[in-house]
C-alpha cells in the first residue's frame, strides 16, 4: 500500500515549512516555486543514467550510484567551489559519519544548463525565507538506487538528520519497483507522516533542525528497477567538514 504526499501550493510553503518542517511540492509546485517551466529541467533526466557506482556502502552494497558537487549560492549569484569530499558526522550518519568521501562530480551536462542555477537559487531563496538571507553552502547528490541486489536501500543509515539546515529531496524517476516510501518524523516529538513520490520533480522540503526522515527499501516488480533523486542540502556558515583539533 502506498499513500499519497500532502501536497502543499507553492503559495503555503512558508507557512508550512514553519508549522509542520516539511512540505511536498508536486512537479507544478516546485517549478512554480523555482520560477522554471517545467520541460527545462526534462533535458538534466538522461544523466540519471551516467553515476559511477558508490564504493563507500559500508554494508557491501552495490545497489547506490551517485554524483556530487558543491556549490555557494549568495543572492543570484550560484559559484561551483573546488570539488571536495562528502563528510558527515558520526552524530548524523552512524553507517558512513567520520568518513570523506570522494564522489565523481556532477558533470557539465547538469551544471551548465541553465535550469540548474535557477533551481539552487529559487530552493536558495526558500531557504533564506525561513532562517533569514544570508549565503548558503550547497551540496548536491545525483543518487541512482537499483535493485541489483534485490533490494536497494535509499537510506541504509536510516532515519536521519543531515546536519543542516534545509534539505531538498527531488524525485527525478522510478521504474520497475515497490516500496520507496518516504518517511519523516519531529525530531523532537511523537509524530510522523508517511507517503509515496511517484511523479518526477516532486519534491520534499525538509527543516532539518526539526525533522528526520528516511526512505524504505526499494524491490522489483519484475526485472531490475530504479529509483533516482536528486538530493540538495544547504547549510549556513560553511560546509560540513573534519574538525581539527585545535577547534
Amino acid at each position: 500500500m502506498s499513500f499519497s504526499p500532502p501536497v502543499t501550493p507553492p503559495s503555503d510553503v512558508l507557512a508550512v515549512l514553519r508549522a509542520r518542517g516539511y512540505a511536498v511540492l508536486s512537479r507544478t509546485g516546485l517549478c512554480e516555486l523555482v520560477g522554471t517551466p517545467a520541460p527545462a529541467l526534462d533535458p538534466l533526466l538522461p544523466t540519471w543514467n551516467d553515476l559511477p557506482l558508490d564504493g563507500y556502502l559500508r554494508d557491501g552494497g552495490r545497489y547506490r550510484s551517485r554524483r556530487h558537487s558543491c556549490f555557494v549560492i549568495d543572492g543570484d549569484a550560484v559559484t561551483q567551489v573546488p570539488h571536495r569530499a562528502h563528510w558527515q558526522p558520526v552524530e548524523y550518519n552512524a553507517l558512513h559519519g567520520g568518513l570523506e568521501r570522494w564522489f565523481e562530480p556532477i558533470t557539465p551536462a547538469v551544471v551548465s544548463q541553465s535550469v540548474w542555477p535557477q533551481l539552487l537559487r529559487g530552493l536558495a531563496a526558500c531557504c533564506s525565507a525561513l532562517k533569514g538571507t544570508q549565503p548558503w553552502y550547497v551540496e548536491a547528490h545525483q543518487f541512482r538506487i537499483d535493485t541489483t541486489d534485490g533490494i536497494g536501500r535509499p537510506t541504509p543509515e536510516g532515519a536521519h538528520r543531515d546536519g543542516v539546515d534545509f534539505v531538498a529531496v527531488v524525485l527525478t524517476g522510478r521504474e520497475g519497483i515497490k516500496g520507496g516510501e518516504t518517511r519523516v518524523f519531529e525530531a523532537a516529538g511523537p509524530s510522523g507522516i508517511r507517503f509515496t513520490l511517484t511523479e518526477p520533480w516532486s519534491a520534499l522540503l525538509l527543516d532539518d533542525e526539526r525533522v528526520i526522515h528516511e526512505s524504505t527499501p526499494i524491490q522489483p516488480l519484475g526485472g531490475k528497477g530504479h529509483r533516482d533523486t536528486l538530493v540538495l542540502t544547504f547549510r549556513a556558515k560553511g560546509f560540513q567538514g573534519p574538525v581539527s583539533p585545535l577547534e
